[in-house]
């Protein structure tokens, strides 16, 4: 296992960290017990992941009770994380970003994962309906209770998080460290914008779901669509990508899984990880197995010709604004070159769109 700092902290995590959405039965994500759960989390630490991430939402709570139980007598040996913001009950005031829903989950939480501490609290989404400072007061409270160790965000535009950390600065307010995001091979999405907002802002991306709810593992074809009860038959219309975009990647995935001796899912994991600004990635399996070949991924360097192959199947194109910042940045200015030689060494990061003028 390889360990990364987690975004601008001290604090160091192992660079695959454990999802446990899997664990529970209310969310039909894996219905995995505790005998499992328990199972599964020996198995992830025995390998070097000192990282699990949770949710109170998760199969309402009862995620974090498995978890909690998992962890008797090993919590100060890992970095725990969870997430407050949705649904917990009927009651609308069971949901949201408000100052009473986070201090009541945040208790829950505690008490269902049997600490006192959590090291990562996140917000799992935007709330329109709350006054952004009233969040970020509460969150700032907690870290000085030491009932929180970090703050991190969740599945924010890059505009809704350069507000929340701009408020944060001009307030005092702990600020947030990470941001957990989706990103893939068949949902690059995250390059459009927030991956260079969070690179520049030294904020860690922890990546949620990037096997795309299973699909990247490679059991799926043209000729052998999902089937029902498989996690991605259940989970995938959550992660909507192009369909047949995603065959040509996992066609490209097994070509370097083969150069390699490995499999998909551990070529679709390198590559994530090879990818700027990531502190870690989030692996979830519902069987040890899986887990264990997903751990592979670690120890697992693509070559820039495996690079190369794997973006060009998964191009999205660059929309605007950026191709117009890259023309701008990277083509045009000619300080970049002398600053950045080695960015050019290939021919550059970006085409010059004026041909040549």
């Amino acid at each position: 296992m390889h360990y990364r700092k987690l975004g601008n902290t001290g604090l160091i995590v192992s660079e695959l960290a454990l999802g446990t959405m899997q664990f529970g039965g209310k969310m039909n994500m894996g219905n995995l017990g505790q005998q499992d759960t328990t199972r599964m989390v020996k198995a992830a630490l025995d390998r070097g992941i000192n990282f699990i991430d949770t949710a109170d939402v998760y199969s309402l709570g009862e995620s974090e009770t498995l978890v909690g139980n998992a962890l008797k007598g090993l919590r100060q040996e890992i970095v725990l994380a969870t997430k407050v913001r949705l649904p917990m009950s009927g009651n609308f005031n069971h949901s949201g970003a408000t100052r009473v829903n986070i201090l009541r989950e945040v208790e829950d939480s505690l008490k269902r994962l049997q600490t006192d501490y959590i090291d990562l609290y996140q917000v799992h989404g935007w709330d329109s309906n709350t006054p952004l400072e009233e969040t970020l007061r509460t969150l700032d409270d907690l870290v000085r209770q030491g009932k929180v160790r970090y703050i991190g965000l969740s599945n924010l535009m890059s505009w809704q998080a350069a507000t929340a950390l701009m408020l944060q600065e001009r307030l005092g307010l702990e600020k947030y460290v990470t941001a957990q995001m989706y990103y893939s091979l068949v949902g690059r999405s995250l390059e459009y914008e927030f991956q260079s907002f969070a690179a520049y802002h030294h904020l860690g991306i922890l990546v949620w779901s990037p096997l795309a709810g299973g699909f990247l593992t490679g059991k799926y074809s043209r000729a052998n669509p999902s089937p029902a009860g498989t996690r991605f038959g259940e989970a995938g219309a959550f992660v909507p990508f192009d369909r047949e975009m995603g065959y040509r990647v996992v066609e490209v995935l097994k070509q370097v899984a083969a150069r390699h001796g490995t499999n998909p899912a551990a070529v679709a994991l390198a590559w994530v990880l090879g990818r700027p600004a990531v502190s870690s990635v989030i692996i979830a399996a519902r069987k040890v197995e899986q887990l264990e070949q997903n751990i592979g991924a670690a120890d697992l360097r693509l070559s820039d010709d495996d690079v190369r192959l794997l973006d060009a199947a998964s191009d999205p194109g660059i929309p605007y604004p950026k191709w117009m910042v890259l023309q701008l940045d990277t083509a045009e200015d000619p300080r970049s070159k002398i600053l950045y030689p080695e960015r050019y060494a290939d021919g550059g990061p970006w085409k010059d769109l004026r041909g040549g003028r």
